[in-house]
Parts: C-alpha cells; structure tokens; sequence
C-alpha cells in the first residue's frame, strides 16, 4: 500500500476498492455532506464521486494535496473543472463502462412509452381491467431521432435498427455523425421526421435549455420523447406544457433539472414515465465503471497515461 490517501464520496464497487487498496489508503465515506467534505478534503490526494457530489471552488479551494479526481461514470457536470484546473488537478472519468446499460434502459422507455407499460400494470394492480384505453403504438416502421451520438447514442441507433426503426441522428459535438446505423441529418430535419426522439449529451453551456418551446414545436405532432441523459437538457416547464397540448404524445425521463425533483406535475403527469436516474444502475455496469475509474485514478497519481482525461 502506498502513501496516497484516496476518498470515496458516494461509495463504490468491491473490486474498484479492490484496486485501490494495491496501491492506496481508502476512505469510504459514501453519502458525506458537502459541509462536511470541505472540512476533510485537504487530507487526500484523490476523490472519487459519482453524480451526488458536487465538487465546487469551494471544495477545490480547501483540497490543498488534492491531484486527482475520478468520475465514476460519465456525466462531471458536478465537477467544476475551471476551478480543477486552476489547482492542478486532473480530472477523469469512466465514459465507456455505463455505456451498454444506458443504452439498454432507453430501449426499455421506449417500449415502455410506445406501449404505456407502467399504466396497464398500475392498472392491473388496483384491480382495474382498462384493455381499451391501452392502445399503443408499434416501434417498427418508426423513425427514431438520437440527438448525441457518441457511444450510447450508437449503441440505441443500433438496436433500434434492429427494431425494424428508421434511425436520424444529429451530434452538436461532430461536425459529422460518427459511424454507426443513424442517418445524418440536421436538428430541424430529426425534429420533423421523427417520431420518437432520444436525447444523450452532456450537460455543457451549448445543450442546457437544448429542447426548449420552440424545438418543442418544431417536431412532429405526437412525438415521443426520451432522456436518459442529463437533466436541464429539456426545458422541464415548455415540455409540460407540450403534455397538456398534445404536442408530446408521452415522455419518459431518467434525469431532472433537480434531483431528486419531487412529486412535480411533469413527474405526475400520465403521460409521463419517470425513473429515479437509474440509466448506470446495473451491476455490471457498476462493476466496469468501478474498476475503470480506480485503475485511471491511479494511473493519475502515478503520473501514468491516461485513457480518460477530462481535464
């Protein structure tokens, strides 16, 4: 075991701590208070967080032998990497480990909103038998929209394919859409032809906002929407208000602006299927993204190469 001292804010799985222990003395404080955090930070060399913890000025301010912090997961838009840079510390993350099961969540909500799964079995579990009111749609024959079209992006355009679904695809990050089944089109042309649209980019400057009321009105009356991405990409008030106007036929939504968000109308709206941010929760996606971010966060420590640097 080595002298750096590496804490974990938000818990992790037994063979990224398996990792660590090789080379490192670990911490487990999973759940700590960013009060106090601030108090402790300063004692390690490296943090490891998942989307929970927010890693301010602040906090950077105070982390004094502070050298890496590790992502273990994809999204840092809880990481203030100006302010990381500033210190000196190297930022990475775990974007290939939760990839699959994201992917693999989208394609269960757009089931799930095509079919109004989550209605006929609360219906059935309160003993009502609503067969008539459950006509749904079929995905075959269907034009998917994937705004991003990185590695998750690809891996739903793919199965979707699959599916028998006429795939576009757009990526505000490319100037081209990276190789894979989606058709590359303009934002306009994804908002008029399709029929469901699924979201995954990051939450940056450029995409905050991104599906606001006008975007919202430029797409296909009765779209179905999908975000398993980042909350703050929909405007959640504008796509409420598409609900009630039957401009969005049905929505399900894995990330909010505000998380948790609370009973909210858009969350206890009908027509909408939410989850409480479980696109990473699988246990070989927590598995991957432990042991990817422990193996990187060490290799930061080294001064190694490094496979995901952020900033």
């Amino acid at each position: 075991m080595g002298d750096w001292r590496v804490l974990l804010t938000d818990g992790l799985h037994a063979s990224g701590k398996d990792i660590l222990n090789t080379a490192a003395s670990v911490d487990d404080c999973a759940d700590i208070s960013a009060d106090e955090l601030l108090k402790i930070v300063g004692n390690y060399d490296a943090v490891i967080v998942r989307g929970r913890t927010k890693m301010t000025p602040e906090i950077f301010g105070a982390a004094k032998r502070l050298k890496v912090v590790g992502r273990a997961g994809v999204g840092v838009d809880n990481i203030n990497l100006v302010s990381a840079r500033e210190h000196g510390v190297v930022v990475v993350n775990a974007p290939v480990s939760t990839s699959l099961a994201v992917a693999e969540l989208t394609i269960g909500l757009m089931f799930a909103v095509a079919r109004m799964i989550p209605r006929a079995d609360s219906s059935m579990k309160s003993g009502k038998w609503i067969k008539k009111e459950l006509e749904g749609v079929e995905l075959n024959g269907k034009t998917l929209g994937v705004i991003g079209v990185g590695n998750i992006g690809c891996a739903v355009a793919g199965r979707a394919g699959m599916l028998g679904m006429r795939v576009l695809g757009y990526d505000p990050a490319f100037d081209e859409v990276k190789a894979c089944v989606a058709k590359p089109v303009d934002l306009e042309q994804l908002y008029a032809e399709s029929d469901f649209i699924t979201i995954h980019v990051p939450l940056i400057e450029d995409t905050r906002g991104l599906i606001n009321a006008q975007a919202l009105a430029k797409m296909k009356h009765g779209v179905r929407l999908i975000c398993a991405a980042r909350g703050g990409v929909i405007e959640e008030e504008a796509l409420l208000k598409a609900l009630n106007s039957g401009q969005v036929a049905a929505a399900a939504l894995d990330v909010f602006a505000k998380e948790p968000p609370g009973l909210t109308e858009l969350v206890a709206h009908p027509n909408v299927i939410a989850t409480p941010h479980v696109g990473a929760q699988t246990e070989e996606a927590q598995n991957r993204a432990s042991e990817d971010i422990a193996s990187e966060v060490l290799n930061g420590l080294r001064g190694a190469n490094l496979r995901w640097r952020v900033a």
